[in-house]
């Protein structure tokens, strides 16, 4: 029962060491050559958007944010797999099944 605990508070420590790792990371989504920037942190949250001034043109909206979206989820995914990979490290040398 001990050994149980133990894990268990080892797994929390190292969890809320996680979760402050990923809010350190950064990962940048680009579209249209860099023009259309997305920056988001580990736990995919928006730190940064930035656009070349060439499209801010009203008439180019709808492409603007098309691109926009395209630049979050690349930002996005680089986010997940970062953090995926850094729960398995976490995880996996807990000893846990399935983990």
């Amino acid at each position: 029962m001990f050994d149980k605990a133990k894990k268990m508070w080892e797994l929390q420590g190292k969890a809320k060491k996680l979760q402050q790792e990923l809010r350190e990371l950064r990962f940048e989504g680009s579209e249209l050559g860099g023009k259309v920037r997305v920056v988001v942190d580990g736990e995919q949250k928006i730190v940064s958007i930035n656009l070349d001034d060439s499209l801010l043109n009203p008439a180019e909206k709808d492409s603007l944010i098309k691109f926009l979206t395209q630049a979050f989820a690349a930002a996005s995914k680089r986010a997940q797999q970062a953090a995926a990979q850094k729960t398995k490290e976490v995880m996996g040398g807990l000893g846990i099944p399935g983990l």
